[in-house]
């Protein structure tokens, strides 16, 4: 019998490699974008139509037809992120529902369906009244957990620490409220009062998603020595310390400071500025969070 060692000095401790890249990247950014705005304008939508009826109409149609369309870049980026794109048809041939992301791929896929013959009823005007508020309930229902479910997957990568699920969860409802606060503002839905009630959900929205930040930035430390390890990439300085307050200022500070002046000049071009920017913060912030854990080594 042969006995086969190898030299301690050509082993490889694994965990101690740095990893080739980032593996969650702008992809996953655009996909978590495009579903805070998605599911944002279905959560926000019925809000407006349950509080104003007739003078927000056109809600009706723009809606499902907007969520249409970016539940679609949501999925289709989800897609192209796979390494294995066609083995997806194995979540809906041999669920796990146990997985959260086969929770989730069946609860998105289900949401682009009623959503689908929403949009579809209302432009072709074949969809009746009672049958669109039955669909509009069921998306209401189904886009909660669809926003949701990214931050239990982001919870369960359990060597990241800076990703916990309850916090994740509060940032993911906060940006659908900004989301689709910020489209139809953008779109310039509504009178003078619906705007109004659209900007106060934007700013409180951007306003406690800073807080939730600046909690995480200045004290997340005291968890664990790896989110006080991640947030030095912040701290440091250098391009991710850049990012992360550009997207604060454009996504959080700045937006918040335009809606007031916005309301109180009753300024429709403010309110669209601080939407549009709030936009782009929001990308920018969620791409910080998503990509400094990946920097650090496992161990």
């Amino acid at each position: 019998m042969v006995e086969h060692t190898t030299a301690a000095t050509h082993a490889v401790v694994t965990l101690d490699v740095a990893l080739p890249g980032i593996v969650w990247g702008w992809m996953i950014t655009l996909n978590m974008w495009a579903k805070s705005i998605a599911t944002g304008v279905i959560l926000v939508g019925v809000y407006l139509l349950k509080k104003y009826g007739d003078r927000v109409e056109g809600v009706k149609t723009l809606m499902p037809v907007v969520s249409f369309i970016f539940l679609n870049i949501f999925l289709l980026f989800t897609l192209l992120d796979l390494h294995h794109p066609f083995r997806m048809v194995n979540i809906f041939f041999h669920p796990h529902f146990t997985s959260a992301i086969t929770v989730g791929a069946w609860l998105a896929t289900i949401l682009t369906g009623i959503i689908f013959v929403m949009a579809a009823g209302r432009v072709l005007g074949k969809l009746d009244e009672v049958l669109y508020n039955k669909l509009l309930w069921a998306a209401f229902v189904f886009a909660i957990p669809v926003t949701l479910y990214t931050a239990t997957i982001m919870g369960e990568a359990a060597a990241r620490e800076l990703w916990q699920t309850p916090t994740e969860l509060v940032q993911m409802a906060l940006a659908a409220f900004i989301g689709g606060s910020a489209i139809y503002l953008i779109l310039g839905v509504g009178d003078r009062n619906v705007r109004r009630d659209l900007a106060i959900v934007l700013a409180v929205s951007a306003s406690l998603s800073f807080v939730v930040y600046m909690g995480e930035y200045y004290f997340g430390a005291m968890k664990a020595e790896e989110v006080a390890a991640t947030i030095a990439f912040v701290k440091s300085g250098g391009e991710y310390h850049t990012m992360f307050w550009l997207g604060q200022y454009l996504g959080y500070i700045i937006p918040v400071a335009l809606v007031v002046f916005g309301l109180k000049n009753r300024s429709q071009s403010l309110l669209a500025l601080a939407s549009v920017l709030a936009l782009a913060g929001l990308w920018i912030a969620k791409h910080v969070w998503l990509v400094i854990p990946q920097l650090l080594n496992l161990s």
